[in-house]
């Protein structure tokens, strides 16, 4: 079976889609468009916002910088949480992507320490690479240095007991059912103190 560097792996799934550059927010337009989303008149949205109606046409037309109590009083009216006023969706629509792996019929990827079985392969701009992993390795010794990498990873183990190393804290040790959550790009290494290869379900943010 080919070898990858585990690094590769999460390097060739980014690097699938593209980078593309975000655009300044225009909070008036962003106001605009939630008001008209719920069909609400400027004198409707003003009333449940607690704003006076002059108020809010000279925010949507960027004539005022609304203070932090104002956007207070218009995500409340608006029925959302402030932050997202400056987090318009990235699609106008639901896409109803939807991938189905099989059980072992994961694109393979293997190491001297892991054997990877990435799932969800056919969807490309993925958020998230998931992978199913059997832990070869039994000791610190038999890796290169940490493993690193952009993003936020979640680990679960299926079967098996692993001990999960990373630079900041003490070594855990961990049975099926238990999970962690941590910065990957912390140095981390994980090892299975079974008899067995344990078996690990790991999610990695790609964005």
């Amino acid at each position: 079976m080919e070898r990858h560097d585990p690094r590769a792996i999460i390097r060739i799934s980014r690097e699938s889609g593209t980078d593309e550059m975000a655009e300044p927010l225009d909070l008036g337009q962003r106001v605009r468009d939630l008001r008209k989303e719920r069909d609400w008149t400027l004198e409707q949205a003003a009333k449940k916002a607690g704003l006076a109606r002059s108020t809010l046409s000279k925010i949507e037309n960027g004539q005022m910088s609304p203070t932090y109590d104002a956007l207070k009083k218009l995500a409340t009216g608006l029925g959302i949480p402030v932050p997202q006023l400056f987090t318009p969706p990235q699609r106008a629509q639901v896409t109803g992507r939807m991938a189905v792996t099989q059980s072992g019929q994961g694109a393979a990827h293997a190491t001297a320490t892991y054997e990877h079985e990435l799932l969800a392969e056919t969807l490309t701009r993925k958020q998230m690479l998931p992978y199913r992993a059997r832990i070869r390795a039994r000791g610190m010794e038999e890796f290169d240095g940490w493993v690193r990498h952009d993003g936020e990873e979640f680990l679960y183990v299926l079967t098996g007991i692993v001990r999960l190393y990373t630079e900041f804290y003490e070594p855990v040790e961990m049975r099926r059912g238990d999970s962690a959550y941590y910065d990957a790009s912390m140095g981390h290494n994980v090892i299975s103190v079974s008899e067995e290869d344990a078996t690990i379900l790991w999610v990695t943010s790609l964005s």
